[in-house]
C-alpha cells in the first residue's frame, strides 16, 4: 500500500493541470484599449459556433477553440467608405453590417459602420459556407460599439 500512495498523489495532483490550456497569443488591436471595446468583450459568447471559450494573451480579444480557433479582436482600423461586398447580420431584431475578406484559409471579418471595429477571423476547415451563421453569434456583443454612421448599401 505504500506504492499506491505517492501514485494516488500524484493522480491528485496532475488532475488540476490536465484542464489547463495554454492561452492563444493574439496580437492585440491598436485601439483596443478604447472603453467600447470593454462592453464588447463582455458581452461576447462562451460558446462560439459550437468552441468553447479560450482565453487569450492580449486586451481586448478572445478565442474559441482549440485546433482552428475563432479568434476576435476589438479596436481594429476602422474601415472607411468602400466597394467591398458588405453582408448585414440581423440577430434578435439587432443589424451589424460586416466586410467579409476571402484571405486563403480563413474568413476575416470586419465590422462596417462601428467604431471601434471589430474582427472575427473564421477558419475556412470552420465555416467554409456558414461565416454568416458564425457572425449571427456574435452580432448582438459587436453591437455594442457605437455606430460611425456608415452602412451597407
Amino acid at each position: 500500500m505504500p506504492r499506491t500512495l505517492p501514485l494516488i498523489a500524484l493522480a491528485l495532483v496532475a488532475l488540476p493541470l490536465a484542464g489547463c490550456a495554454t492561452p492563444l497569443v493574439v496580437e492585440a488591436a491598436p485601439y483596443a484599449a478604447d472603453p467600447d471595446c470593454a462592453r464588447v468583450m463582455l458581452a461576447m459568447p462562451d460558446v462560439l459556433g459550437g468552441l468553447d471559450y479560450r482565453e487569450t494573451t492580449s486586451q481586448a480579444t478572445a478565442s474559441w477553440g482549440d485546433e482552428y480557433p475563432l479568434v476576435m479582436r476589438c479596436g481594429v482600423e476602422p474601415p472607411g467608405p468602400t466597394t467591398q461586398e458588405c453582408l448585414s447580420v440581423d440577430s434578435g431584431g439587432t443589424t451589424v453590417d460586416w466586410l467579409v475578406y476571402d484571405e486563403g484559409e480563413n474568413w476575416r471579418t470586419v465590422t462596417f459602420g462601428r467604431s471601434p471595429a471589430v474582427e472575427l477571423t473564421v477558419p475556412k476547415v470552420r465555416a467554409q459556407d456558414a461565416v454568416g451563421d458564425v457572425l449571427a453569434e456574435v452580432t448582438l456583443a459587436a453591437a455594442k460599439a457605437p455606430s460611425n454612421g456608415l452602412a451597407c448599401r
